[in-house]
């Protein structure tokens, strides 16, 4: 299973949203430090989940790195979050 699959199982089971993108930016690093050659370093979730809407933008960021779990986090070199 690629890492798109487990971010968008992990985002809709455990954060309910009612919409959200996840993007893969990897290609726009390519060489950069960060790049592991993988294709799979750098990633943008764009969600709009209502449970968080009440929620500080820290504790949002926090919700979101807990639905994707330590295996995933340790995967990515970089997350960009975005809330709608």
């Amino acid at each position: 299973m690629g890492l798109e699959v487990e971010i968008v199982e992990a985002i809709k089971t455990k954060l309910k949203p009612v919409d959200f993108q996840v993007i893969n930016e990897s290609h726009l690093h390519a060489g950069h430090s960060g790049d592991d050659g993988s294709g799979e370093s750098h990633w943008k979730i764009v969600l709009d989940a209502p449970d968080l809407a009440d929620k500080s933008r820290l504790a949002r960021h926090r919700a979101v790195h807990a639905a994707l779990g330590p295996d995933i986090i340790g995967r990515l070199h970089a997350l960009a979050i975005t809330f709608r």
